[in-house]
């Protein structure tokens, strides 16, 4: 590059009408370079399309078009093994990606930027990257997904207590909440696959906000960079981050959703619930008390939970205000994008790890749920059945219970006698209803907690999955 003023403004790519350097603190304030190099590969297959694209429309050459691609390639290898220098003065990973190619092939280098602006060229960058990111995560919710299917079916006939207020409330299977969970990410899957759709629309064209007159066609730029759609206006298209706010608010559900199942796993590993056991792998110890296994990777997640939400608040924030078109404030949006991804990857990598290893104590789930008198309403239904009104039955069997509760004793642990004392409708039969197995195998239809349907919803889940290749 040509010797420039260090005095002037003029070393900048930009620094035409400038007259002194930018403070030194102002340039390492404003540059981003130090977070957005990680969108170089994004970067570099934008202007790889650009340049494609000018060279179909007759503004560059084949030649030059080759030679820029040739360095662009370059670039990028340097990049990939760690060679590249990136420069804070060179502000962010545009500037230092163009100021290399130029370096490497001259004066061709200056010419990649026709017909489009840092505005619309990070615009593009960032959707690029977002999609990737969400591909990647897509694949992890199956992942997840497919381990949670597998519990379920192993589990299918584990008895456990179910909660409401996290008191007893009728007994479940193990595999009925696993499903339950599973659930949650099919939605979590659907959320992300749609904002997808409107991430994948391509900014480049809108230059920095009018467009150009330059005679670019943007449909060949879209092709090439596998964009489903053209944003439409160019205003919009440089300033957009409506779909970076869309997957942080989708993000931050996958994350509330992994947080409510670290919860339960937190209280299911601990002593007094003892419902299950979890790898040590996945465990830390205490450096005081020997005896401690503690659940750090639900409580991890649990805990990252609020920063994806922060993140999200952040973007929500950051956007607010803004005038059309392109403010320096987006430069702000990157960061808690960036770390919005590496969070829920981790915590789903992390799950996806962990759920298939997961040790159920099916001996003390059973115990818990014998507790609680959690076959009461079995026994509404039954008198129900047997002609008696709803809230007549339910009275009565508040009367049971609370005789249980001075007796220390659960209905199905009652004698036939002990029970007629609160009507004489019930016979033998009831013993039936009042049995765990009797409770959970009645509830025998389309998304009930029954062993067989769990059986018939893990095979839908499992097709469900298969679709999706």
């Amino acid at each position: 590059m040509s010797e420039q003023n260090p005095t002037s403004g003029a070393d900048k790519l930009w620094g035409g009408r400038f007259t002194e350097a930018t403070d030194a603190f102002v340039e390492a304030f404003t540059a981003s370079v130090t977070f957005d190099k990680r969108m170089a590969e994004q970067d570099i297959n934008g202007s790889i399309a650009h340049a494609t694209m000018l060279a179909a429309v007759g503004v560059l050459t084949d030649a030059e078009k080759q030679q820029i691609i040739t360095g662009l390639e370059q670039i990028r290898s340097e990049i990939r093994a760690g060679t590249f220098e990136w420069s804070v003065k060179l502000e962010d990973v545009h500037m230092n990606i163009e100021a290399r190619l130029t370096d490497r092939i001259g004066i061709t280098g200056k010419k990649l930027h026709t017909g489009r602006s840092r505005n619309d060229q990070v615009a593009t960058d960032i959707r690029l990257y977002l999609r990737d990111a969400i591909d990647v995560i897509l694949s992890e919710i199956t992942r997840l997904q497919t381990g949670l299917v597998h519990l379920a079916e192993r589990e299918a006939d584990t008895i456990m207590p179910g909660f409401t207020h996290l008191q007893t409330a009728q007994p479940v299977t193990f595999g009925h909440h696993m499903l339950a969970w599973n659930e949650m990410l099919f939605r979590d899957y659907e959320r992300m696959q749609d904002c997808r759709k409107r991430v994948n629309r391509m900014p480049l064209g809108s230059a920095a906000l009018a467009g150009t007159t330059y005679p670019i066609d943007r449909t060949i730029t879209a092709k090439l960079l596998g964009f489903e759609g053209i944003c439409e206006n160019s205003l919009d298209g440089v300033s957009d981050r409506d779909f970076a706010i869309e997957f942080a608010a989708a993000s931050a559900l996958i994350m509330t959703h992994l947080s409510r199942f670290s919860e339960e796993l937190v209280l299911w590993t601990s002593a007094q619930f003892n419902f299950i056991d979890l790898p040590d792998r996945f465990c830390t110890g205490s450096s005081i008390m020997p005896q401690k296994k503690n659940p750090d990777v639900p409580e991890l997640v649990r805990g990252k939970t609020g920063r994806v939400n922060g993140h999200l608040i952040s973007l929500l924030t950051l956007m607010k205000s803004q005038c059309l078109a392109y403010n320096k404030d987006n430069q702000e949006d990157k960061e808690p994008i960036f770390d919005t991804v590496d969070t829920v990857l981790n915590c789903l990598r992390a799950y996806a790890d962990m759920m298939p290893a997961l040790q159920v104590k099916k001996d003390n789930m059973r115990e818990a749920a014998k507790r609680g008198f959690s076959t009461a309403t079995d026994l509404a239904d039954y008198l129900v059945k047997k002609g008696v009104a709803f809230r007549d039955s339910h009275e009565i069997v508040g009367k049971a219970v609370g005789y249980g509760v001075a007796q220390k004793k659960d209905l199905a642990d009652m004698s036939l006698a002990e029970l007629q004392q609160f009507s004489s409708i019930i016979t033998d039969d009831v013993f039936a209803v009042l049995t765990l197995e009797g409770s959970v195998n009645a509830r025998n239809h389309l998304g009930g907690t029954a062993p067989a349907q769990v059986k018939a919803a893990v095979q839908q889940a499992k097709a469900k999955l298969a679709e999706r290749g």
